[in-house]
């Protein structure tokens, strides 16, 4: 069962919440991290991205850029940017994106629970990635990065956090992007108590974004144990920064393809093979965006196509009846010799909140075609997990991003 704890996070100050809070620092590549923090003191991107501080060319996983953080950090709480909470609280970080909110618990979650299979994950980790995070934990003592769970929908809870939010909220702004962003404190002894419980009954909650970050602070959970050999279990670095959110508020986006080239064929003879696993016409309306499971939109030589997927084809077990799977199976492998799209460069992976606008754009400058995916379900997500299985790359966007910054979890050094 799930277990989850309150903690006193380090939050900024309410006048300078949304001046800190910065989308993850995975979101951006180096320049675009260097050109966003550029003068400006505060955002917490400067702390998540530390090489941002150093002159161009600087190693990024240099001991001194992970120091570099630490210190900043320290500053920061110094000069009471950052405040930390004097006692262990639960808090409600409820983000609004185009009129639709999504209520969530910001709690610690158990590393032992991560390690047991509790906590479900549906995706690999790169080790490159996972060794940076674990850097940047280590050093600062402190999981500045929430992960992003999801849980089957509880109405004892959602009751629960709906009764604190009718009171005022403790931060409340929006953020550049039009994201609404509004949090809670709660504090109280009973409130707490009984939200424990209700998770507590939970059979499992689930990764639904951030699973480097998760690898990360269990690794370096696991190095605090090491070095401190008569732990107790309770220590902070046993738990780690989480925000649980219900299945029925999550909106997953899009996550389309793009292909550099069309593998020696002609848009003609890549129709006729396509055919092979779609059947397949002309759309009436441009961009072709996919309205159900099994259909998707294909963006070849400046036409828009309807693809709807062979049921001869399709397969029954969690992963193999993905759409994104489908594709693989079908498409990608047989017609491209893509066996691995992680790292074959004539691929590439557009976010749905770019929109279709961008598929086409990128046919027109570096890419021969595109195909618009339909969403893959939260559903979906738990039946792979669940199964313990992995999905496909990029099978998944959710959206809006969580910001880091608003609430930060402080381990033993």
């Amino acid at each position: 069962m799930a277990e989850i704890r309150p903690f006193r996070a380090l939050r900024p100050t309410e006048e300078k919440a949304s001046k800190v809070a910065a989308l993850p620092y995975d979101v951006y590549s180096r320049e675009e991290a260097r050109v966003k923090v550029a003068g400006d003191e505060l955002s917490f991107l400067r702390i998540d991205r530390p090489e941002t501080q150093f002159p161009e060319g600087q190693d990024m996983y240099a001991p001194c850029v992970y120091e570099k953080a630490d210190e900043m950090l320290r500053e920061m709480t110094e000069e009471g940017i950052f405040v930390q909470d004097e006692r262990p609280c639960y808090y409600i970080y409820e983000l609004t994106m185009d009129g639709r909110a999504q209520t969530g618990l910001v709690a610690c979650s158990a590393v032992d629970d991560y390690l047991k299979g509790v906590i479900k994950k549906h995706e690999n980790t790169r080790k490159e990635k996972e060794e940076d995070r674990i850097r940047h934990v280590d050093v600062c003592s402190a999981q500045t990065g929430p992960i992003f769970l999801a849980y089957r929908a509880s109405e004892t809870v959602k009751q629960l956090l709906n009764q604190v939010k009718e009171r005022p909220a403790a931060a409340d702004f929006q953020s550049e992007d039009g994201i609404g962003h509004r949090v809670w404190v709660i504090d109280g002894e009973e409130e707490i108590s009984r939200l424990t419980e209700q998770f507590g009954v939970m059979e499992h909650t689930y990764i639904a974004d951030g699973h480097h970050r998760a690898a990360s602070a269990v690794a370096v959970s696991l190095k605090r144990r090491e070095e401190k050999p008569g732990y107790t279990g309770q220590e902070e670095f046993n738990y780690f920064l989480s925000v649980l959110f219900p299945d029925d508020e999550l909106m997953i986006l899009d996550y389309n393809r793009v292909l550099k080239d069309l593998n020696g064929n002609t848009p003609e003879e890549l129709l006729q093979k396509l055919e092979k696993a779609f059947i397949l016409e002309k759309s009436e309306k441009t961009p072709c965006r996919p309205e159900k499971k099994g259909e998707m939109g294909l963006y070849l030589d400046s036409v828009w196509y309807r693809l709807n997927v062979r049921p001869e084809h399709c397969l029954t077990d969690p992963v193999g009846a993905l759409d994104v799977a489908y594709l693989q199976r079908e498409v990608l492998e047989p017609v491209w010799g893509i066996t691995d799209p992680k790292t074959d460069r004539r691929i590439d992976f557009v976010g749905g909140i770019r929109g279709l606008g961008e598929l086409e754009r990128r046919c027109g400058v570096d890419c021969a075609a595109a195909f618009a995916m339909y969403p893959t379900s939260i559903g979906e997500l738990f039946s792979v997990a669940d199964a313990d299985l992995l999905m496909p790359p990029k099978s998944t966007w959710f959206e809006p991003k969580l910001r880091s910054g608003l609430f930060i979890h402080t381990i033993e050094r």
